[in-house]
């Protein structure tokens, strides 16, 4: 479904990306671990057209969409929720998910609408608060939901449960599950490295720019360079 071969993206002279090759198969998970500063937040912008490779090819549902736009990437279903949520702060929890929807002219944006705060009780509950008054975990929430309003078949998610209490975290990991079992292919960054491999079907472990060890989440789990590294083991 998406396959990253051979690239390279640099900020100014500094090359952030080295010779990446990248494979994420549909219906799958594939979480990227990596410390902070090793390449995850740029090679998801790079994917999803925030950032152009300076080498390499992007190919995803069989087509070579280096370079694109994001606009033009998410009306193919290829849709990011940045790290740090990016939600509108000053529209309410309702108007965040129809904005979600911007580029959709289907007459089941309010059918989708239900849908999506049916998976998010809170958000219905609510639906009219600001976005900017929710807690962390809410904010997260609105901002997984108002990606779901743009019907994705791939999502990008970059640290989701950065900054939320545990028992969030858990909740978060949950949603991400169901909306992969829901028939959403999903790439995940995580720096908790234990709860990402847990809902995934796949792994990468970034360092310095480079791809530096993958395999299906029971190897990684098992690997006992990643559990120093990563699990705390």
């Amino acid at each position: 479904m998406l396959k990253l071969d051979n690239i390279s993206t640099f900020y100014g002279k500094i090359q952030a990306l080295k010779s990446i090759d990248i494979a994420v198969e549909e219906g799958t998970i594939v979480t990227i671990l990596g410390a902070n500063g090793a390449g995850k937040t740029t090679m998801m912008n790079t994917i999803a057209g925030l950032l152009k490779p300076k080498e390499g090819t992007i190919h995803y549902l069989g087509n070579d969409v280096t370079g694109r736009r994001p606009d033009q990437l998410l009306r193919k279903g290829l849709a990011l929720v940045p790290e740090g949520r990016g939600i509108l702060a000053t529209m309410t929890v309702l108007e965040n998910l129809e904005m979600g929807a911007y580029h959709r002219s289907d007459s089941e944006v309010g059918a989708d609408i239900e849908k999506v705060m049916d998976r998010f009780p809170i958000l219905r509950e609510r639906k009219e608060q600001y976005g900017g008054t929710l807690s962390g975990g809410q904010q997260q929430m609105l901002a997984i939901a108002r990606v779901i309003m743009s019907k994705p078949k791939l999502l990008l998610l970059d640290e989701p449960s950065m900054g939320l209490a545990p028992i969030i975290v858990a909740d978060i990991f949950k949603i991400i599950k169901e909306i992969n079992e829901a028939g959403t292919t999903v790439l995940l960054v995580e720096q908790n490295a234990r709860q990402a491999l847990k809902v995934a079907d796949r792994g990468y472990v970034l360092e310095n720019g480079k791809v530096v060890a993958s395999g299906t989440a029971k190897e990684l789990l098992q690997d006992d360079t990643i559990k120093k590294a990563y699990l705390g083991h």
